[in-house]
């Protein structure tokens, strides 16, 4: 397992950080938990002052730093008399899906010689979408704990809307697997947080 308090990519779930949708979609179908709540990114050590107004390595998600000004959108001038949730899903910057409500992110650098495989995911995303960025939490979903077996991760898997899993060298599509069978009330086994 990770030594940490957070999730740094070997037992996480990822998304895009340009979509509008994925904080969303990643909290209500496959965290379960409220829409609103933030996300963290990893992003390729190397690429930190392209996003953030950092000047340090982050490896462990332990800082928080602002989004680089470049990269936010303005609110707009009713912004304060807007409903709460407008307020909320106001879309902050270019990487919707980490930018928090006052454009700030808690971030994790991965760098190439102590996260290797990891760098080269965010690095591929990188070279298909020009961004060496990704959403990153923990695989789990709200009030159970962090994935330990391959049999975890697969059951976390089929009970979400997650697209793929993927298991050292093995690569599972939901589409490609057979209809998940529910044998137990599994969203009341753990108390919630």
């Amino acid at each position: 397992m990770e030594y940490g308090p957070r999730a740094l990519g070997s037992r996480s779930i990822l998304g895009d950080p340009r979509n509008p949708e994925m904080q969303k979609r990643m909290n209500l179908k496959i965290k379960y938990r409220e829409g609103f709540r933030p996300f963290a990114p990893s992003v390729l050590e190397e690429n930190i002052k392209e996003y953030f107004e950092l000047d340090r390595p982050s490896p462990y998600m332990l800082l928080v730093a602002p989004i680089q000004q470049n990269r936010r959108n303005a609110v707009p001038d009713s912004y304060e008399k807007l409903e709460m949730y407008e307020r909320l899903y106001h879309i902050r910057s270019d990487v919707p899906a980490i930018t928090h409500v006052d454009y700030s992110a808690r971030i994790q650098s991965v760098n190439k010689q102590t996260n290797h495989r990891y760098w080269h995911v965010i690095n591929a995303f990188k070279s298909l979408t020009g961004y060496g960025i990704l959403v990153n939490t923990s695989f789990n979903v709200r009030g159970e704990p962090i994935v330990c077996t391959p049999e975890d991760a697969y059951i976390c898997f089929m009970r979400t809307e997650m697209d793929y899993l993927v298991m050292d060298n093995f690569l599972f599509n939901k589409m490609d697997q057979p209809e998940w069978q529910e044998k137990t009330d599994w969203q009341n086994q753990y108390e919630l947080d």
